[in-house]
């Protein structure tokens, strides 16, 4: 009896998590050049890591985790992403890489209507996250009752990546990029991944607000975040404590990457 209940409440549990999942669609970013891996013709996402694409990777992780709903932004060698798409896959076309901020609006018109909320990842180094990370973002989310949440962790090298700042009741009330840290700022551990859960209305009624970067002429989506921090707005983090997760920028983090699956790490 107690072994029939049991198996009840786990069956109960996944159908209300595969319910709620049902409410968020995926938008995820493969628009970019990604400069440092040096290819003409091939975008980031489309190159093989262990003999599958990264992409390849993130679509069959956000599937198993149950979204029904994803958009994939092609823009730079559309031509090698599109053929790794099947025919559920959403497409939405960035047709000038003006940034993440302006990929996301590139994507929102093929949203589908019944969306409440919205997952906005990687296309590429997102394929070292698990279903679980994934559906855990999403009920953090939903517990903080927050505007946005987003993903992230400790790293001994923080390098490059943008700092979480909290205040001193240890609320998330922002992030950083390493560029424009400060000293102190730079010694953060906490990082961002790139993984962000944001209300679908609340992002159409808001982005506009996002404005052109005056270094780079592109539009960010982590500036979100800033707005929502000056409209008083609930910021949460996901916090990871056994990802091994690691960025991939270069030809070396690929290298590190297909190390990362061989060991079954993640």
């Amino acid at each position: 009896m107690l072994k029939d209940y049991l198996v009840s409440v786990l069956t109960s549990k996944r159908l209300e998590t595969k319910n709620k999942m049902r409410n968020l669609t995926a938008i995820i970013l493969a628009a970019g050049r990604g400069t440092r891996m040096q290819s003409t013709d091939t975008n980031k996402v489309a190159m093989p890591v262990a003999g599958k694409p990264m992409l390849v990777r993130t679509l069959s992780i956000l599937k198993e985790a149950g979204l029904s709903h994803i958009v994939v932004v092609v823009g730079f060698a559309k031509e090698s992403v599109i053929p790794l798409l099947s025919s559920d896959i959403i497409i939405a076309e960035q047709t000038e890489q003006l940034g993440t901020g302006h990929a996301v609006v590139s994507a929102l018109p093929k949203v589908p209507s019944d969306t409440q909320d919205l997952l906005i990842l990687y296309g590429d180094d997102s394929f070292l996250h698990t279903a679980t990370t994934f559906k855990n973002l999403y009920q953090t989310h939903i517990d903080e009752g927050a505007k946005i949440t987003f993903v992230t962790m400790d790293s001994d090298n923080p390098t490059g990546l943008g700092r979480i700042i909290r205040d001193e009741n240890n609320e998330v009330i922002g992030i950083v990029e390493e560029k424009n840290a400060n000293d102190e700022q730079k010694k953060i551990k906490e990082v961002n991944l790139g993984c962000y859960v944001i209300n679908k209305k609340y992002l159409e009624d808001n982005i506009s607000e996002i404005h052109k970067n005056p270094v780079t002429g592109e539009y960010y989506i982590t500036d979100i975040i800033d707005i929502i921090a000056h409209q008083k707005g609930k910021i949460a983090a996901h916090k990871l404590t056994d990802s091994k997760w690691h960025g991939v920028n270069t030809k070396d983090d690929l290298a590190t990457a297909e190390l990362l699956l061989s060991n079954g790490t993640k």
